[in-house]
C-alpha cells in the first residue's frame, strides 16, 4: 500500500472532497478560537470565573442536544442538506456577531448558543462520508473517517503556531473573530454550493421512519449507552492530558508555558501522521483490540507526565501519547458509527455524548486526584479509568 492510498478514495469522490475541505475549514476555526475562549471571556469581556464556569455547562448541554437532535432529524427525513446548512448559518452568524459587534452579551450568546448549536456540522460531516463511502470499493471504506479526522487535526498544527507569533506583538485577542469569519463564510459558500441536494444523491438514503422518541430509545438503549460510556472513559484521559499537562510544567521551576507548549505541539504534529498511518493496520487487527491498544499506549503517556515531568524522559512519552491519539481520536468515532449503521445522523451524534460523558470522567478523576494527592493522582485516575472502559469495550464486543 502507497503513502497515497488513504487519500484515494477521498479524491476520486466529490462528496468526500467536500467533506475533507469543510473539515480542514472548521479545524482552522476551531483550532483559532478554542485556545483563547477563557481569555477572551475573563480578561476581555470581563466574565467571572463562575460566569465562564456557567457559560461552559451551558454551551456543553447546547452542543449535545443539537447533535442529538439533528442527527435524529436527519434520519427521520433524510434532510441533511438542510440540516448543515442551518449549522454553517449559525457558525457564520455567531463568528460574524463577534466580528462586528464585540460585546459582552454577544460573547455570551455566540459562545453559549450558536457556536455550540454550529457544533453539530463535525457530526453531519462524518454522516455525510459514511453515506458516500459507501460507494467506494469495501476495501477502501476504513481509511475514509481517520484520514478526514487527521485532515481536521492538520490546521491545528498550523493555525497555533501562527497565532503564537501574531499574539507577541499588540494584536488583540478579538482578532480571531474576523479571521474565523472568513473560514466560516467560505464553509457556508461549499456548503451551500456541493453538498449534495437531498434526495438526488448517489446512494440511498431513506427517511428512517421513526418517531423522535422511538429515535432517543434506540440512542438510549443500554447496549448502546454502556458502550458510549466506556468510549467517555478514554476521551475523558483525552480531556485530561489537556488539563494536567500545563499544570504540572507550571509547578515545576525550570518548565513552564513554554514547555507546554512544545510538549504539546509535539503530540499534534506527530498525531496527524499517525492517523495517516492507520489505514495500514485497519482490518488486520480486530476494531475493539486496536482501541484497547491506543488507550493502553495513551495511559502510559498520561500516567507518566507527573512521573517523568522533572526529567528529559517526559519528551519520549510524546510517542507514545501521539500513537495512542491517534488512535482513540479516530477509531470511536468509527466505532460509533457502526453502532448504528442503519441511522448515520444518530451514530454521528453519539460522538457528542461520548464527548459529555469523557468531560465528565475528566472533571471527576480532576476533582476527585486534586483532592486527594494532586495533580498526578488525578492523571493516574485518568489513566486507569480509561484502561477499565477500554477492557469493558471489550468484554462487552465478545458476546455481541
Amino acid at each position: 500500500m502507497s503513502l497515497a492510498a488513504p487519500f484515494r478514495p477521498i479524491l476520486r469522490d466529490r462528496t468526500l472532497m467536500l467533506a475533507a475541505c469543510l473539515l480542514v475549514l472548521f479545524g482552522a476555526h476551531a483550532a483559532t478560537i478554542a485556545p483563547y475562549v477563557s481569555s477572551l471571556a475573563v480578561k476581555v469581556f470581563g466574565l467571572s470565573d463562575r460566569a465562564f464556569s456557567g457559560l461552559l455547562i451551558a454551551a456543553s448541554l447546547v452542543a449535545v442536544a443539537t447533535s442529538v437532535g439533528f442527527g435524529i432529524l436527519a434520519d427521520q427525513r433524510a434532510n441533511r442538506r438542510v440540516i448543515a446548512l442551518a449549522t454553517v448559518t449559525a457558525l457564520t452568524v455567531g463568528t460574524a456577531l463577534m466580528a462586528f459587534a464585540p460585546a459582552t452579551p454577544v460573547f455570551v450568546l455566540a459562545h453559549a448558543l450558536l457556536l455550540p448549536i454550529s457544533g453539530a456540522i463535525f457530526g453531519q460531516i462524518f454522516a455525510l462520508a459514511r453515506l458516500a463511502a459507501s460507494m467506494q470499493p469495501e476495501a477502501d471504506r476504513p481509511a475514509v473517517l481517520s484520514t478526514l479526522r487527521a485532515l481536521f487535526a492538520l490546521p491545528w498544527v498550523i493555525v497555533l503556531p501562527i497565532w503564537s507569533v501574531v499574539f507577541q506583538g499588540a494584536t488583540p485577542l478579538t482578532a480571531v473573530y474576523p479571521v474565523c469569519l472568513v473560514l466560516a463564510v467560505l464553509m457556508l459558500a461549499l456548503t451551500l454550493r456541493l453538498w449534495p441536494r437531498d434526495g438526488a444523491t448517489h446512494w440511498e438514503d431513506v427517511p428512517s421512519g421513526l418517531s423522535f422518541r422511538e429515535a432517543l430509545s434506540e440512542i438510549a438503549h443500554p447496549q448502546v449507552l454502556i458502550r458510549v460510556l466506556a468510549l467517555g472513559t478514554i476521551n475523558g484521559a483525552v480531556m485530561l492530558y489537556m488539563v494536567v499537562v500545563g499544570l504540572v510544567f507550571a509547578a515545576i521551576p525550570f518548565r513552564g508555558a513554554s514547555d507546554t507548549a512544545l510538549y504539546a505541539g509535539i503530540m499534534a504534529g506527530l498525531e496527524v501522521p499517525f492517523m495517516l498511518a492507520l489505514p495500514f493496520v485497519i482490518g488486520k487487527i480486530r476494531q475493539t483490540w486496536l482501541i484497547a491498544l491506543g488507550t493502553l499506549l495513551y495511559a502510559i503517556h498520561l500516567a507518566g507526565i507527573p512521573l517523568l515531568a522533572e526529567t528529559p524522559a517526559v519528551w519520549a512519552l510524546t510517542l507514545s501519547g501521539a500513537i495512542g491519539g491517534a488512535i482513540v481520536l479516530t477509531q470511536p468515532m468509527a466505532y460509533l458509527q457502526e453502532l448504528m449503521a442503519e441511522r448515520p445522523g444518530a451514530g454521528a451524534s453519539l460522538m457528542a455524548l461520548q464527548k459529555l460523558a469523557g468531560d465528565a470522567f475528566s472533571a471527576a478523576c480532576f476533582a476527585l486526584g486534586t483532592a486527594i494527592g494532586g495533580y498526578g493522582l488525578a492523571a493516574f485516575l485518568g489513566a486507569a479509568l480509561s484502561l477499565i472502559g477500554a477492557t469493558l469495550l471489550i468484554a462487552l464486543d465478545r458476546r455481541r
